[in-house]
């Protein structure tokens, strides 16, 4: 078997576990894979499980129609029906070839192999691939045999993304999107859908905004690799996680000798993106100091290392996200206004999974479901009737990452693969929630103290939180900070991040105050 061959076998997992376009997806494995065989062309038709037909695009935004074949025409339908492997050395002589598609477009097809793409010979088909004219003469029994191993091969790697295979033994799949490993269809997520498809054909700097755990770093990523800049890094930074002293040296990098423990220069993170994207996850949670130094950043594409002279110039297309009011933010003097205008080039606001509808809950349910069942090697999942209520029923403040914790809890705890009501959360009613403070906290940068007055006040989506917090007058202020926020972490589920932003601190803020030091 040539090199090429065995190349494409072993990268089309790895290919198709990307977050890319389905179109590019499967535009780029049929190119590689007519190299491969030396042939004309190469086309993947799926069997879309909703309509029966055969599908070559799975992109569901009304400008990019899918190209649909019925399944009772032509060889690839034969096949699709049948599960033979089929090979034909003259087309138009087979009376089970549909010319219209050569009529239409002027190609004349000569010779074909088409296969079944299914796990094993006795499972549903998911779809056909087929090659069209081998240069050098009809395709032999080495071609057909590596075809229907590929076939097989890709068949198992369509698991790893959002196509869902049928329910049961029914042929088809559920296409869920038209980015892998972002599942949706509604009306809310297919306007994002267009503006990301829209972006990553420019460089222009994203401000992905939305909730904690709408999905804003799959977006991010989907923006990189649909982009003219996805054969680079994809490089990830999260403000959150960063300790104030070492934003800048962790961003930018820093020279041998600029601080204590600086044994040798370290590339920052603008470094290491070199001409791939830089994603900065919680931009609202950078110092303000930093603040500057990234927009002398994005306006000069220049930076110099801590430490060091001389100026350096990256080729980085940003792209950022967060979930804070940027625009309280900016009135607080938190956030610089100039920088705020920069980031907000292409601005693109996640809907929260509770605007999404109960359908799409029910449909990332089982996409998880399915994601766990392999990891777990559990049973199919399979959901009763009392459970898919109760996830209907649930106002998901926690957005698509609470769903995808709530599933995997239940996988582990359904080893049989029958999730009912039983193996999910107890489903808790939102309380009435408290009005706003009038009082804003002062401008500049805060300490926990500061925001503490406000820490109480529920922001949209948010379920109040019960309960009260009792302190000794004899307490310090930095300890009653401590026990004011070990409350508030616990009321979260010890989910510090929530807590942080319920506090409408950071994260490095609540973490000192958890030490006793908030006024450090």
């Amino acid at each position: 078997m040539s090199t090429s061959r065995l190349s494409l076998l072993v990268d089309l997992s790895s290919l198709l576990a990307r977050e890319v376009d389905f179109d590019a997806l499967l535009t780029t494995a049929c190119e590689r894979l007519a190299r491969a065989l030396r042939s004309d062309r190469a086309s993947i038709w799926l069997v879309d499980a909703e309509s029966g037909e055969l599908v070559t695009r799975v992109a569901l935004l009304p400008e990019v129609p899918a190209l649909r074949l019925p399944i009772d025409r032509g060889i690839a339908g034969y096949v699709a029906r049948t599960g033979e492997v089929v090979r034909v050395d003259d087309a138009h002589s087979d009376p089970r070839f549909d010319p219209s598609a050569d009529k239409a477009t002027g190609y004349t097809t000569r010779s074909m192999l088409v296969a079944p793409i299914r796990e094993d010979a006795g499972a549903p088909i998911r779809g056909v691939v087929q090659l069209l004219n081998r240069a050098g003469g009809p395709f032999d029994d080495e071609d057909e045999r590596y075809l229907t191993a590929l076939a097989t091969q890709l068949a198992r790697a369509f698991s790893m993304t959002t196509l869902r295979a049928a329910e049961g033994d029914n042929p088809g799949l559920v296409l869920q999107g038209p980015f892998n490993r972002i599942v949706g269809r509604s009306e809310r997520l297919t306007a994002v859908y267009e503006k990301v498809q829209l972006a990553a054909q420019t460089d222009a700097t994203v401000l992905l905004r939305g909730e904690t755990g709408t999905g804003k770093g799959l977006f991010a990523r989907a923006i990189h690799v649909n982009s003219g800049r996805q054969a680079r890094p994809f490089i990830t930074v999260d403000c959150t996680t960063l300790p104030t002293q070492l934003v800048e040296s962790e961003l930018f990098g820093h020279e041998r000798g600029a601080f204590t423990g600086a044994d040798r220069r370290v590339p920052g993170k603008v470094e290491l993106a070199e001409g791939g994207t830089l994603f900065l996850d919680e931009l609202g949670d950078l110092p303000l100091d930093i603040q500057g130094k990234l927009l002398r950043f994005l306006q000069e594409r220049s930076f110099e290392r801590v430490g060091g002279r001389q100026t350096i110039r990256a080729d980085v297309r940003l792209v950022c996200a967060t979930h804070c009011d940027l625009e309280r933010f900016v009135a607080e003097g938190r956030f610089r206004k100039d920088l705020y205008y920069r980031v907000r080039v292409v601005e693109i606001e996640l809907p929260p999974l509770r605007e999404r509808g109960p359908e799409e809950v029910e449909a990332l349910a089982r996409h998880f479901a399915d994601h766990y069942a392999t990891v777990f090697r559990r049973p199919a999942p399979r959901f009763t009737a009392d459970a898919i209520t109760h996830l209907r029923a649930h106002d998901w403040p926690g957005n698509v990452r609470e769903l995808e914790h709530w599933v995997e809890s239940a996988i582990a705890l359904a080893p049989d693969g029958w999730i009912s009501a039983r193996h999910l959360p107890a489903r808790r009613e939102a309380a009435p929630r408290p009005p706003p403070q009038d009082e804003a906290p002062p401008s500049g940068r805060h300490s926990l103290i500061d925001a503490i007055p406000a820490s109480t006040v529920g922001r949209q989506g948010d379920r109040p939180l019960d309960g009260e917090v009792t302190l000794p007058l004899t307490l310090t202020l930095d300890d009653a900070a401590r026990r004011y926020c070990e409350a508030m972490v616990r009321a979260c589920d010890g989910n510090k991040t929530e807590a942080a932003r319920r506090l409408s601190v950071g994260r490095n803020t609540l973490a000192r105050a958890l030490k006793g030091k908030a006024h450090e």
